[in-house]
């Protein structure tokens, strides 16, 4: 029609116009394109492939349950909650959580907090006294709710008199070990008001009241057992508990006894004057660490046992000093805390050490000549003396061989005259002069003889009067004349 002809035209653009124009113009042209070609026009470009469109984002989730959900605090009117945040986030992340209590016995949950919550910790406030609330926590993410995490039990909104507490002793606090048939007594002291309940646990099951008994006051709780047994190990947990507060206790308790002996023991070598031994550890250890073993051998001749090692700790060992011609046996005990095993493993095999020819020469050797002459170490010093008090010369003398000593006064022999007393004693030479008077004054010497040669050494001896006039005459002149 006329009027879609028009609309069309009005539509076109000025270069569309033109090019309508020039087809109008020569409609044969407009029937070759290799005629109508552009030979200025650029050659189209083919269009890069397009990346392939992404998979649709996952969707999200919400995060797992909140979890170690527990009252940490309540009185009349509120109660103070505490958890841990899920296990598991996830991308969505945690934008908060939901508080929500209901009262026991209906299915009325509430949200106590209007605005999600941040902190892992809420005081669920104006509440009423003697209510028993069950209380629940709910994670929130973009992907939603998450399971909630729940109390046990409903909670009592009352304030609790004194809250349980146990107080275990010091002794308990590190693994408490006994020995098999031992009487076990322990007592565990607690507090709380009104009075706790006290509850036992054996690695997370209730107590074998006939192995284990009970017996709980209002101040402390005693486990006992009679003869224990190894089976009595392991893990003990007391929990007392006042209305919705609980505190709780855990002691090891380890039953021990003797080890056995070790599995096996073999002889691996011999050589010589030695023996090379090798065992295995004990199938039972005695409910506790081995800590060393002992070693004996024993000589077929006689069959008595020697301990050769005690308190070896390692797997093998090498018994050396054995007797030749002998032949041995070797048994290894284990040991433990307790004690040595009362049996032990003897070596299938023996050792027979071998007599052995050994040609002995012996080195040359040539004796050391120790001769010397004599030599005095210690001179003779000069000293002076008072008529009617002894008094001793000094000397000391080295030499080999042994030197012989002679004393001379004024350079004649002392000999034997009984005035004097000579002693040599490892080669301290000593002349005694005794009670001298006027006339023992003068040169002595003493002289050292051997077969390498002499050695003299002399000093001069002043006797004096007692009113301390000096020398006699006869012995001044005496001295002169030397």
């Amino acid at each position: 029609s006329l009027f879609a002809a028009t609309t069309a035209v009005a539509c076109l653009t000025p270069a569309d116009s033109a090019d309508a124009t020039e087809a109008t113009a020569d409609p044969e042209a407009s029937t070759d394109p290799a005629a109508n070609a552009d030979p200025t026009a650029e050659t189209p470009v083919a269009e890069e492939p397009k990346a392939p469109t992404p998979p649709p984002p996952p969707p999200k989730e919400p995060t797992s349950a909140p979890l170690d959900l527990f009252i940490e605090d309540k009185n009349d009117t509120s109660v103070s909650i505490i958890w841990s945040q899920p296990e598991t986030v996830g991308d969505s992340g945690l934008d908060g959580y939901l508080i929500e209590v209901c009262k026991d016995g209906t299915e009325d949950w509430k949200a106590v907090n209007e605005e999600l919550h941040k902190s892992t910790r809420y005081a669920i406030k104006n509440q009423t006294t003697g209510d028993k609330l069950k209380i629940r926590v709910v994670a929130v993410n973009a992907g939603g709710r998450s399971a909630p995490g729940a109390l046990p039990e409903a909670v009592l909104v009352k304030e609790v008199a004194d809250r349980p507490k146990v107080r275990l002793p010091r002794f308990l606090r590190q693994r408490y070990v006994a020995n098999v048939g031992a009487k076990i007594n322990l007592t565990v002291p607690f507090t709380g008001k009104p009075k706790p309940v006290v509850t036992w646990t054996k690695d997370g099951q209730p107590l074998d009241t006939k192995r284990v008994q009970i017996r709980s006051t209002e101040r402390d709780s005693i486990l006992f057992i009679r003869v224990s047994v190894r089976e009595d190990s392991g893990v003990y947990e007391m929990c007392v508990k006042v209305d919705d507060f609980e505190d709780k206790a855990t002691l090891i308790l380890q039953i021990v006894e003797l080890p056995g002996a070790p599995a096996t023991a073999k002889i691996v070598d011999t050589w010589g004057f030695n023996v090379a031994l090798e065992w295995t550890p004990p199938v039972d250890s005695g409910n506790t660490e081995i800590i060393g073993y002992t070693i004996q051998k024993a000589d077929k001749k006689t069959g008595d046992w020697f301990t050769v090692l005690d308190h070896y700790h390692r797997m093998n060992a090498t018994i050396s000093d054995l007797v030749m011609g002998n032949i041995y046996k070797f048994r290894v005990f284990s040991e433990n805390k307790v004690g040595m095993s009362e049996d032990a493993v003897v070596t299938k095999g023996e050792a027979k050490i071998l007599k052995t020819d050994i040609d002995y020469k012996p080195l040359p050797f040539t004796e050391h000549d120790y001769s010397e002459p004599p030599k005095f170490t210690v001179s003779l010093a000069d000293r002076a003396a008072t008529v009617g008090y002894s008094t001793k010369l000094l000397c000391s003398v080295r030499g080999s061989p042994k030197p012989k000593i002679e004393w001379l006064k004024n350079q004649m022999i002392i000999g034997d005259d009984p005035k004097y007393r000579q002693i040599c004693v490892q080669g301290i030479c000593t002349l005694e002069i005794r009670k001298p008077g006027n006339y023992d004054g003068g040169v002595y010497m003493c002289r050292a003889k051997n077969s390498c040669g002499e050695a003299t050494v002399h000093c001069k001896l002043e006797v004096k009067r007692k009113d301390g006039l000096g020398l006699a005459l006869g012995d001044r002149a005496e001295q002169v004349a030397l």
